[in-house]
């Protein structure tokens, strides 16, 4: 998979859409890692002539197809719907694509094995664009606790969200999204499985549906996972909570981190017999050291900074949520 290293790899963005502005994002930050952004694809030709006026010269198509066939592009990424996430990137894949694809990988585990699967059989990278690995906030928890400041983490919760209407666009539609906890719920369990490295041994959740009955997705998730050494991590999201929650609450043998989504976070440890406070501030932010990781993966055959199994973890914590809430017991996480 090793790429000749004086050859910037040429990228294409798939899906231009206006919500967040990802598709000018993921360009910029792939520029900024020394890739060549060379094309872009939308079904919208409003989004089509947008991709040009910010990237003058780029070779835009309206049929995915069509991209496939540009022999220039060596690498796709897949900003669309999460429910089209796994045809996309299996497109790409069998057009010998190296492959970055949004956060969630996808919807169904069954999705995630044939992405794995497709890459594998093409020889061509597949990593999921989970970049708040690199934010600011995690990464100082992530230092705090790498450190020893806390002991051994033994119980960590995590919540997001509040009170109000999660919108009308698709991203509150269960079909397409995946339900409420496929979006933040992403994020907070990627950064969960790494602060958490024992195995996952079963998952409950408790999935409502109580005030916003013209969308489709959940009012309220809840998620517990159970690790082997006995550890327990949640997740909250909620549309529905009229009361805050710290996002972060971490307990650990020696100490425990609280982070109310402010910096800096709070660090309660033990000094001499006493009980004392620190308050560590928040790292430097630096998405585009995901592209810099694929650069480096893709020329110099660095480790992959985000493994297409990893970011399985979470598709199978999700889905095992799902299913715990439904049928109502503990679910052991389709994970090998």
């Amino acid at each position: 998979m090793k790429r000749d290293a004086t050859t910037p790899i040429r990228a294409a963005v798939i899906g231009y859409g206006g919500a967040f502005n990802m598709g000018r994002g993921h360009a910029n930050w792939m520029n900024e890692a020394g890739m060549q952004t060379v094309a872009a694809c939308d079904i919208d030709p409003a989004r089509v002539e947008a991709a040009q006026a910010d990237f003058p010269g780029l070779r835009t198509y309206t049929d995915m197809a069509d991209l496939l066939r540009d022999g220039d592009v060596d690498l796709c990424v897949v900003i669309l719907p999460h429910n089209m996430h796994a045809d996309a990137a299996v497109r790409c894949a069998d057009a010998g694509k190296h492959v970055v694809v949004e956060k969630p990988m996808c919807i169904t585990v069954a999705e995630a094995d044939a992405m794995i699967e497709a890459a594998e059989r093409n020889d061509v990278m597949l990593s999921v664009f989970h970049n708040r690995r690199h934010d600011g906030d995690y990464l100082a928890i992530k230092q705090a606790i790498g450190d020893g400041l806390i002991g051994d983490v033994f119980h960590i919760e995590a919540a997001g969200g509040g009170y109000g209407h999660p919108g009308t666009w698709w991203r509150a539609d269960k079909r397409i999204s995946g339900g409420a906890m496929y979006d933040w719920g992403a994020h907070f369990l990627d950064w969960m499985l790494n602060l958490m490295p024992a195995r996952m041994v079963g998952v409950d959740g408790w999935f409502q549906k109580r005030v916003w009955h013209d969308v489709t997705n959940e009012d309220h998730v809840h998620a517990a996972i159970r690790f082997d050494n006995g550890a327990v991590a949640q997740l909250e999201i909620s549309s529905i909570c009229r009361a805050p929650k710290p996002r972060w609450r971490i307990l650990g043998t020696k100490g425990a981190i609280v982070d109310d989504g402010k910096d800096p976070f709070t660090v309660y440890v033990g000094h001499e017999g006493h009980a004392a406070t620190l308050r560590i501030p928040y790292g430097k932010t630096d998405w585009k050291a995901y592209y810099a990781g694929i650069v480096a993966h893709l020329q110099h055959g660095a480790d992959l900074d985000v493994k297409p199994e990893q970011a399985r973890r979470t598709i199978a914590v999700l889905e095992a949520a799902e299913q715990s809430s439904s049928e109502g017991h503990t679910v052991t996480p389709a994970y090998p």
